[in-house]
């Protein structure tokens, strides 16, 4: 590694990229609704994809409503997904793949997620140990997505700079954290359209996909949508 055809770091978001973690989050939603006697509805769910837990709790108490402080809400949000995750980790296609196959070229990963550290140990528990030489959770910054501070955060603490650095979003919030703090981003939409935009690549999978094409494209100038491969 190290040469100008791959990034000096990749950094991963989880929810929606590495594992397909969202139906865990609208299930428990909903629930939520259920239980409290207050509405939801799949747009509202959707709203909150890619968001800081504490902005998505403040979403749930104005629109379910739900008279609960914002962090009781995040922790009962966590209960339920926590639930589910532990029964099964729903990893999207390809996504373990990419992580050994960088891991084997010795590209350094960073884990930088929204969500909080007692929902993502389950899921690295099913990682070899080491995948991630750095982890950001929501509930170690101080803001969290879309401003950049998650992904500056993640590259400093590799101690590689953000312009060299290729992130991996599934949503426009993240999308936009990790543009701000300078990375190129490679966006695999997955419950969520995510426009084009400033440093932003496209593919439809992470299964195939040669991240070195993604990465050699973007340092062009040429930040196209990039299929998968079949």
């Amino acid at each position: 590694m190290g040469g100008p055809t791959r990034p000096a770091a990749v950094l991963w978001d989880m929810d929606g990229t590495l594992v397909d973690t969202e139906p865990y989050w609208i299930e428990t939603e909903f629930a939520l609704a259920e239980r409290f006697g207050g509405s939801w509805s799949q747009e509202h769910a959707l709203a909150l994809v890619g968001n800081d837990l504490l902005v998505s709790a403040r979403y749930i108490r104005e629109h379910m409503p739900l008279d609960l402080p914002p962090e009781e809400i995040v922790e009962l949000l966590l209960d339920g997904v926590v639930e589910r995750v532990r029964r099964s980790v729903p990893w999207c296609p390809g996504a373990r793949e990419q992580l050994v196959a960088l891991a084997e070229a010795g590209v350094p990963c960073a884990l930088v997620t929204m969500s909080w550290t007692r929902f993502v140990e389950p899921i690295l528990e099913q990682l070899p140990e080491g995948t991630f030489g750095v982890v950001v959770t929501g509930d170690r910054v101080t803001h969290g997505k879309p401003h950049p501070e998650p992904y500056l955060t993640a590259a400093a603490r590799l101690g590689v700079d953000p312009a060299d650095c290729l992130a991996v979003e599934d949503s426009a919030t993240g999308a936009t954290s990790a543009g701000a703090a300078g990375c190129e981003v490679l966006v695999v939409p997955n419950h969520v359209a995510v426009p084009p935009g400033e440093r932003r690549s496209f593919a439809s999978s992470l299964a195939g996909l040669d991240l070195d094409a993604v990465w050699h494209a973007a340092r062009s100038g040429r930040r196209v949508t990039i299929p998968a491969a079949r």
